[in-house]
């Protein structure tokens, strides 16, 4: 028996889903039916690939249909905000929701609100490396959902010196540093377009990819393709987990410089949700079985 794959559907399940375009290529599905597989919970959780257009109509599906919750991914984690009733501070500051609770009240009424786990996911591999990374030149790419979370995190966490968002559209990477300038305190953010980033991904003791370039099935992309601006003082952080070894981590890794996937911010941010919805801890263990499988390089 494959852990996450025979889960038993009664009329008394209640679904979870991911909502994103695209989600085929998403474990999240694994990593939560083992959850609910092996600790006898009576849930499923379904990967569902939701247009942009269609998304209002996926949330009021929700509460609709008796669903436990959901998790959001890449296009809607800002998107999705209005459609809630409300947002956790933590999602409100960040400006982006990648978890979703329904909760029902006393009259049966059902209150969709949204949260973001992304945060201590993100943060869970770093903290063995706080001593490096406090105060330290650090760069983003990507001023996405994902980007937000991520450069919250930075902020409240290691109080960067410096702190470049790396943005193909700038606008959008000067909006968020406007953003989340309450939160700058040593004034570090700084806003580049790819083309005039390279001395900041050089000097960077921290580089994340918070972009999907390099997810499957685009393994042959990578969001710096330069790898001669990596080095052994470095450390490269991709939020993309399938592959778990992405162009960017292996160049990087080639170049001496210490890397880190995206699985165990997946598995963390899971964790996270995972307990909102059930009120139990995932069994990380059993997650972690099912997955190795998929990780072989």
């Amino acid at each position: 028996m494959t852990p996450g794959t025979d889960v038993s559907i009664r009329a008394t399940t209640r679904p979870i889903a991911l909502l994103g375009d695209p989600v085929a290529h998403s474990f999240s599905p694994l990593i939560h039916n083992t959850g609910f597989q092996t600790q006898g919970l009576d849930f499923v959780y379904l990967a569902c690939r939701v247009p942009k257009d269609a998304l209002p109509e996926a949330i009021a599906g929700l509460r609709a249909l008796g669903f436990a919750g959901a998790n959001v991914t890449i296009p809607h984690k800002e998107a999705v905000r209005p459609l809630l009733d409300r947002c956790t501070p933590r999602a409100e500051a960040i400006g982006a929701v990648n978890t979703i609770v329904c909760r029902a009240d006393g009259s049966g009424a059902v209150e969709l609100i949204g949260d973001n786990t992304d945060v201590e996911g993100f943060l869970e591999p770093l903290q063995s490396l706080a001593d490096r990374l406090a105060g330290a030149e650090m760069v983003v790419l990507g001023a996405g959902g994902a980007a937000r979370a991520v450069v919250y995190a930075l902020l409240t966490e290691f109080r960067p010196t410096r702190l470049t968002i790396v943005a193909r559209t700038p606008a959008r990477g000067e909006a968020l540093a406007a953003d989340f300038a309450t939160y700058d305190t040593r004034r570090a953010l700084q806003v580049m377009a790819p083309d005039e980033a390279a001395p900041a991904v050089r000097s960077a003791c921290l580089i994340v990819n918070a972009t999907p370039v390099g997810m499957h099935p685009h393994v042959a992309a990578s969001p710096w393709p330069h790898a001669e601006d990596f080095g052994p003082e470095q450390i490269v952080y991709d939020l993309v987990y399938n592959p778990v070894r992405t162009r960017l981590l292996r160049e990087a890794a080639a170049r001496g410089a210490t890397t880190i996937d995206g699985l165990t911010m997946l598995i963390g941010q899971a964790a996270a949700a995972y307990r909102q919805w059930t009120g139990r801890e995932l069994p990380r263990e059993a997650v972690q079985a099912a997955l190795k499988p998929l990780f072989q390089d």
